[in-house]
C-alpha cells in the first residue's frame, strides 16, 4: 500500500533556552561523537526497525579505526524459534492477528549468546579496545550493566513500512533484508517488543537519535530528548500527514495539495498515533519523532481518565477521505467498500485490542452527486445480501447491490453517526473528515469490508487502477452486523448541531450522539477569536474545516502556540487547559473538533 508524508506547515517549535547548543546536528558530527564516547567505553545502539544499520556501522568503523563492532542479531534465538514465537500473535485469521500484550525482546533472548557476548564486552574493555553492540535488542536488561553509555536511535513509523513493503526491512536476528516479513508479525509482536524496549530504555539512554535520514543524524542528550518533549505536550502538536490511493481515488488533493508522485487519493490521516511529529529545537534542521513518543507524557496528552483505562493508547484520530471527481462517474467508481468496524467487546474478544472503532462522517465538501452509504433499505432481504456477498468474494459483480444498501444525499455540515457493526461507505463527490477513536496502540486498522464492486484497486507504479480487487472480511464483517436498516439512520445515526454558547461573533455546537458513542463531534464558528477549554482532561483533534488560516494558543501560556491551515488538524493535549482560536483571515473560520466524553 502506498503512502505519501504532507510536512508543510507541520513544524512544531519548542523553546528549549539555550539548551539546544548542546544537540549534535549532522551525520559526521554524531559519529564522531559517538565514536569518542566509544573511545572511553562499551556503547549499546539499541533502535527501531527502519534505521540503516549498514551505514551506521560504516560510518563508526570509519570515524573510529579499530572499533569492535557487533549486530545485536548475535544474541537472538535461531529464525525458527522466532517464527515460532511471532505465530502466536499472527494467528490463523488472514487479515488480522492477537496483539502481544506482555512480551519483551527478553523472550526472544538466547541466553548462551548473552553470556558470550558480555564475555567479549568485557574483554575489550580489559584490552582497551572501543566496542559497540548495536541493532534492536543490543541493550536488553541483561546486557545493561556492561555499557557505559546508552543510545537510542529512533525512526518514524511510514520510512519504515515503505521498507517493509519494499522488502529491505532488517527484522529481529537478521542483518540481511527478509523480503517476505508478514506486516501481522510487526503489528501484532514486533512493534510491541520494540515498543517496550523503547519505553524503558528511555529512562535509562544517555543520547537519543533521529536516525530517519542516515545522511543526516540528529543527536539529543537524554535531557535535552525529555525537555524537548516537555516542552511539545505543553501547546497544540502538528503532525506530518499521510496521503494514500486507493480503489476509489479522487482528485480534490491536486487543488489543495501538491504531492509529488502522487496521481490518485483516498485516504489522508491528518492526526493519528501512527503520524511523525517534526520539532524545531531552534538547529538548522528539525528533529523527526514517532507520534508514540509524545504518550511518554500520558496525563498531560489523553487526561487522567483514559491513561488508566487505556495505557499508552492515543484513543482518537481524524482522516480526510477525498472525493471529488471533474467528471460524472457511476457511483461503483467512487464508494468507498461498503464496510463496517467492531466494537471494544469485539476487538478485545478476537484481536486482544483495548478500544473498538467508533466513527463519524463530516461532510466538509459536497459536489454534485454528493452521497453517503449507510445501512439498509426497508425492503431489503438481508439474507440474501448476505449470500451475494458471500457467493461474490468480492470477485464477481453484485449488479443490484444498491436494492439492498441505503444511499443518503449529502451536504456541508452533515454529520453521520457510524457506531460498530453500522454497514456504510463514502459515496463519493464530497470530502468527509471522518473522526474516529483508534482502537491500537501501533495503529492497527479494523474495518470490515464486505463488498467493494469487484473493481481493481490502484497499483501505484503502472499509476493504474489495475492492481487485483481488495481481499473482504466476510466472516468478521457479518459475525460484526448489526443490520441498520435506513429507518433507524434517519432517527438516530444523522446527528444535528445543538448551539450550547454563543453571542453573535461566535457560536459552539454540538451535535446529537448515541450513547454507545464514546466521544463527542463539536464546532467552534467565529468571525476573530473565539475560547474553548481541555479542561485538563480532554485531549482534542481540532480541523480548520472553514477560513484560511488559524491560530490556536494557551490563554495561561501565550507562548505555546500553533497556526493551522484549511484542513488541517492538530492535537491540543488535555493539559493545554483553556485557550484561544484566533482567525488569521478576517471573514470567518469554522474549527471541528473531536473530544472523549469521559474525562
Amino acid at each position: 500500500m502506498p503512502l505519501y508524508e504532507y510536512a508543510k506547515n507541520a513544524e512544531n517549535h519548542v523553546d528549549l533556552k539555550g539548551k539546544q547548543s548542546r544537540a549534535v546536528i549532522g551525520t559526521n558530527q554524531v559519529v564522531r561523537t559517538l565514536a569518542e564516547l566509544c573511545q572511553k567505553g562499551p556503547v549499546a545502539a539499541d533502535g527501531w526497525y527502519g534505521v540503516d544499520w549498514k551505514v551506521f556501522r560504516h560510518e563508526m568503523e570509519q570515524a573510529c579505526p579499530g572499533l569492535l563492532c557487533v549486530h545485536a542479531y548475535s544474541v537472538y534465538q535461531s529464525q525458527e524459534k522466532i517464527a515460532a514465537y511471532q505465530k502466536r500473535y499472527e494467528t490463523d485469521d488472514p487479515s488480522f492477528g492477537w496483539v502481544n500484550s506482555d512480551g519483551s525482546l527478553e523472550d526472544l533472548i538466547d541466553q548462551e549468546k548473552v553470556q558470550a557476548l558480555t564475555e567479549k564486552i568485557r574483554q575489550a574493555r580489559e584490552e582497551g579496545r572501543a566496542i559497540l553492540v548495536y541493532g534492536p535488542g543490543a541493550a536488553v536488561r541483561p546486557l545493561l550493566d556492561e555499557y557505559e553509555t546508552l543510545v537510542y536511535l529512533d525512526f518514524t513509523m511510514q520510512p519504515m513500512l515503505w521498507k517493509m513493503w519494499g522488502g529491505t526491512l532488517e527484522p529481529f536476528a537478521s542483518i540481511e533484508p527478509v523480503k517476505d516479513y508478514s506486516w501481522k508479525k510487526y503489528y501484532y509482536n514486533d512493534f510491541y517488543l520494540l515498543y517496550r524496549q523503547k519505553k524503558a530504555l528511555f529512562s535509562r539512554m544517555d543520547w537519543y537519535v533521529d536516525a530517519v535520514h542516515a545522511d543526516c543524524l540528529k543527536m539529543l542528550p537524554a535531557d535535552v530528548y525529555q525537555e524537548m518533549i516537555d516542552e511539545l505536550v505543553k501547546g497544540p502538536v502538528k503532525q506530518v500527514k499521510i496521503l494514500q490511493p486507493g480503489p476509489w481515488g479522487a482528485y480534490r488533493y491536486r487543488d489543495l495539495w501538491k504531492v509529488e508522485g502522487l496521481e490518485c487519493n483516498a485516504w489522508n490521516e491528518l492526526a493519528g498515533i501512527e503520524l511523525s511529529i517534526l520539532v524545531d529545537i531552534g538547529r538548522e534542521n528539525m528533529v523527526n519523532i514517532p507520534a508514540q513518543n509524545i504518550m511518554q507524557r500520558p496525563v498531560q496528552m489523553v487526561g487522567k481518565y483514559i491513561h488508566e483505562t487505556y495505557p499508552d493508547l492515543m484513543p482518537l484520530q481524524v482522516w480526510l477521505d477525498d472525493g471529488y471527481f471533474p467528471e460524472e462517474q457511476p457511483l461503483e467508481r467512487v464508494c468507498m467498500p461498503v464496510h463496517d468496524h467492531p466494537s471494544t467487546a469485539y476487538v478485545k474478544e478476537h484481536f486482544n485490542e483495548p478500544l473498538g472503532r467508533y466513527e463519524t462522517y463530516y461532510i466538509v465538501e459536497s459536489y454534485k452527486g454528493s452521497a453517503t452509504l449507510m445501512g439498509y433499505k426497508e425492503s431489503a432481504d438481508l439474507e440474501e445480501w448476505e449470500r451475494l456477498c458471500r457467493e461474490s468474494e468480492n470477485k464477481k459483480v453484485i449488479p443490484n447491490w444498491q436494492d439492498y444498501v441505503a444511499k443518503w444525499d449529502t451536504n456541508v455540515g452533515d454529520l453521520f453517526l457510524i457506531p460498530p457493526g453500522t454497514s456504510h461507505g463514502h459515496g463519493g463527490n464530497q470530502m468527509i473528515l471522518e473522526m474516529d477513536t483508534g482502537p491500537s496502540v501501533a495503529g492497527t486498522e479494523y474495518s470490515f469490508f464486505t463488498y467493494d464492486f469487484a473493481r481493481h484497486t490502484w497499483d501505484d507504479e503502472t499509476k493504474t487502477m489495475t492492481a487485483p480487487p481488495m481481499k473482504m472480511h466476510l466472516k468478521h464483517s457479518f459475525d460484526n452486523q448489526k443490520w441498520v436498516r435506513e429507518n433507524r439512520v434517519q432517527a438516530y445515526h444523522r446527528a444535528r448541531p445543538i448551539t450550547v454558547d454563543g453571542n453573535g461573533k461566535f457560536r459552539k455546537d454540538r451535535y446529537t450522539t448515541l450513547p454507545e458513542q464514546p466521544f463527542h463531534i463539536e464546532r467552534l464558528f467565529f468571525e476573530h477569536r473565539v475560547e474553548n477549554d481541555t479542561e485538563g482532561k480532554y485531549m482534542q483533534i481540532v480541523t480548520l474545516t472553514e477560513g484560511s488560516r488559524v491560530t490556536i494558543r494557551s490563554l495561561e501560556h501565550p507562548e505555546y502556540s500553533t497556526t493551522i491551515e484549511r484542513l488541517q488538524a492538530c492535537i491540543l493535549p488535555a493539559g493545554l487547559g483553556k485557550h484561544e482560536y484566533i482567525n488569521e483571515d478576517g471573514t470567518h473560520a469554522m474549527v471541528v473538533l473531536i473530544r472523549m466524553k469521559r474525562g
